[in-house]
C-alpha cells in the first residue's frame, strides 16, 4: 500500500470535479483526498507517483510531489 502526496492547483469547483474523476479512474486506488486550502491530493493503494502525476497531465493539471517546491 502507497500513499502519493502531490501539490495540485484546484482553483474552481470545475478542477475539482475533473481531478476527482480522474483519480477515481486510476487501478488499484484505495483512497484519494483532496485538500483545496492546501492545493494538496492524497492518493492511497496500489499506485506509484508517476501513475496519478500522468493521470493529472491528460486532464491538464500539473502535479509536483507535496515535499517540492
Amino acid at each position: 500500500m502507497a500513499v502519493v502526496e502531490l501539490k495540485v492547483g484546484m482553483h474552481c469547483e470545475k478542477c475539482i470535479k475533473a481531478i476527482k474523476k480522474a483519480i477515481k479512474k486510476i487501478d488499484d486506488m484505495e483512497t484519494y483526498q483532496l485538500d483545496t486550502e492546501q492545493n494538496k491530493v492524497t492518493v492511497t493503494g496500489n499506485v506509484t507517483t508517476e501513475e496519478v502525476m500522468k493521470v493529472l497531465q491528460k486532464i491538464g493539471k500539473s502535479a509536483t510531489s507535496w515535499g517540492e517546491e
